[in-house]
Formats: structure tokens, sequence, C-alpha cells
């Protein structure tokens, strides 16, 4: 049988998130808190006449940092340029991006982590003064050419908020992270998603989705068109909790939201190396996956559900992952029998 992956179900599918992307802050569902702030800082600059502070959104993949900044592009009335970190490999390209830019602009870095540094450093004067200085030539001809840059608004993106240095992220004026959405905000994303894909969905079925979704609108969305492919072929295109269920068993989706590569993990922490302590690039080589994603994919939902504990000496399951498993917790060193 084929098994689908937490990372396959996180991939961003352009045209469908376009098709199920809130354009407005009334529609976005979670992130309370944050969507106040944003909404009050975009309503005092409107005011003012005046673009937007930059505005830095950190979290996992798939929380809804793309859709915040196309929604702040939108209420604030301005054309949104988007690009990611990798792509800009040098000053040209940044210059290039920034000069074509209208007043009160946004653009949108996404992964800005992963932006080359000599690139990161011109973004400095951008960012603050709106100038950038540019190099024409080399060697004895070479000489520095200051552009003047329209007043925009640069909204970053990023899932390793600590590897962004201290002097960009201090010029950032708001900054906010997201973290992973409730079960019920889930189940109304599901509600609205289906009825823009015209499926047919109650509310139990909304929620069983939901509840297997690793807290994450985008794992939802796409759990949801594998649900909606099933209840087509098998079940008069209606999505009950029933047919849900049946579906995402198929896909070997818990009713925890654990995948195939969740349950591989932990089964090889429990049973090849007692539990650990062991080392992420140990468990990586021995599930076949790169250590990287493994960390950021993987590793947050586990630990966040109590799975996994990260330690000084290495990754360790905890009681409940034994207890998933249905196992028994090994004694530790220093522990008495009950």
């Amino acid at each position: 049988m084929q098994t689908h992956s937490t990372e396959a179900f996180n991939q961003r599918n352009p045209s469908f998130d376009n098709r199920l992307r809130p354009t407005r802050f009334d529609d976005f569902v979670g992130q309370q808190k944050i969507r106040d702030r944003l909404l009050l800082a975009v309503e005092a600059a409107r005011q003012r006449k005046e673009s937007l502070d930059h505005v830095l959104l950190s979290g996992p993949p798939g929380l809804g940092k793309t859709t915040l900044a196309f929604i702040i592009g939108e209420a604030m009335g301005v054309q949104v340029k988007t690009t990611s970190g990798p792509v800009i490999d040098k000053p040209g390209d940044l210059a290039g991006l920034l000069t074509s830019l209208s007043p009160g602009d946004i653009i949108f870095i996404d992964e800005i982590h992963r932006m080359q540094r000599s690139v990161e450093e011109y973004l400095y004067s951008a960012m603050e003064d709106f100038v950038i200085d540019i190099m024409i030539d080399q060697g004895p001809n070479a000489r520095s050419v200051r552009l003047e840059l329209p007043h925009f608004t640069l909204i970053g993106a990023t899932t390793r908020s600590g590897l962004i240095s201290s002097p960009l992220r201090s010029r950032f004026g708001i900054t906010n992270r997201l973290d992973y959405y409730q079960a019920h905000e889930l189940s109304q994303i599901v509600e609205r998603s289906a009825g823009k894909l015209e499926v047919s969905i109650d509310a139990q079925g909304a929620h069983e989705i939901a509840s297997r979704a690793r807290g994450t609108p985008r794992i939802a969305n796409n759990l949801l068109r594998r649900v909606r492919d099933f209840a087509q072929v098998r079940a008069n295109n209606h999505i009950t909790r029933e047919v849900a269920s049946e579906a995402l068993s198929l896909l070997e989706i818990d009713p925890r939201g654990l995948d195939e590569m969740d349950i591989r993990i932990l089964e090889t922490l429990v049973h090849k190396f007692n539990g650990g302590p062991v080392g992420l690039n140990t468990i990586a080589v021995s599930v076949g996956e790169e250590p990287d994603t493994i960390e950021e994919v993987y590793e947050p939902f586990l630990i966040q559900e109590g799975y996994l504990e990260r330690t000084p000496k290495g990754r360790m399951a905890t009681q409940i992952c034994y207890t998933r498993l249905g196992l028994a917790s090994p004694l530790r060193s220093g522990e008495l029998p009950l």
C-alpha cells in the first residue's frame, strides 16, 4: 500500500493554496492575537497614509505566514511581490526587486533566514533609510552608486527564526510567531475549504479531518483533498465522520495525526535504541530520512504531543510514546519498580 508522509501533506500547492486562501482578516481563522495586532497596525498606517512597518512572521510551515502577507497587502491596498531567500543570489537581484516597487508596496521574502549574508547586508540600509548602495565595476574603476527607494514594507517569513541574524531581526518593527491551531479552528477552515471545493461535509466529518491535521491548516486542506477523492468515488460526494475516518486510515494517518514516518521514528527509538538517548543523525540514518526533515517536520509535533523529548544527550522516548506503541516503559537507571 502506498503511504503518505506528513512532509508530503505539508508541501505547498500554489494553485490549490490560492483557491482556498482567505483574502481578508475577517476570513482568517485562528491566530487571534496576531490578527488583532496586524489589523491595528494596518489601520494606523492607513490613517497616517504611511507604509506599514516591516513585519517578521515566524513559525512552523503551513500555518498561514504567506496568507497573512497577502491579507496585509489587500488591507493596505497595495501590491505584494513575492520571492524567497535562496532565490536572491546577489545584491543586483535584490536591487532589481526593490527598485521595481511603488510607494507603499510590499515585498514578501519567504524563508528569509536562507538569504545569502552578503545580500542580507544590503537590506539594512534599504529597510532603515530606503536607500541601497550598489558597487559598479571592479578594481580602480569601482564606484558606489546610491539608489533611492520608495517607502516599502518588507514582510519576512521564516521557519527557523533562530537562524536570522540580530542586525536583520532588529530592523523589523512588528514581529509575530504563529502557533499550531486548535482542532475547532481547523474544523472551521476545513468546512470553509469544503464549500469552496463544492463538496458536502458535516461538522463531524470536518472535525475528524481537523483532529488528524497536526494543528496545521495546510495539512488539513491537503487531507481534505484526499478525503474528497474518497468521498467522490465511494460515498456519493458527502463527507461524514465515518467516511473521513476510513479515507484517512487508508492513508495510514491515525486518529492522533501520526503518520507512517512518525511511527517509524518512534519505533526506531524504542526498539533499536531502548528509548534513547540517541542522536538525531543516528535516527535519520535508521529511518532513511534527512536530519533536517526530521528536526523541522516531524519532531515539533512529536515533542508537542509528548511522544519525544530532547535532552543534552539526545532524543528520548517518553511514557506516552510507549503507551502509544502498546509497550511497557523500561526502567531507567536509578528508578525503582512500582
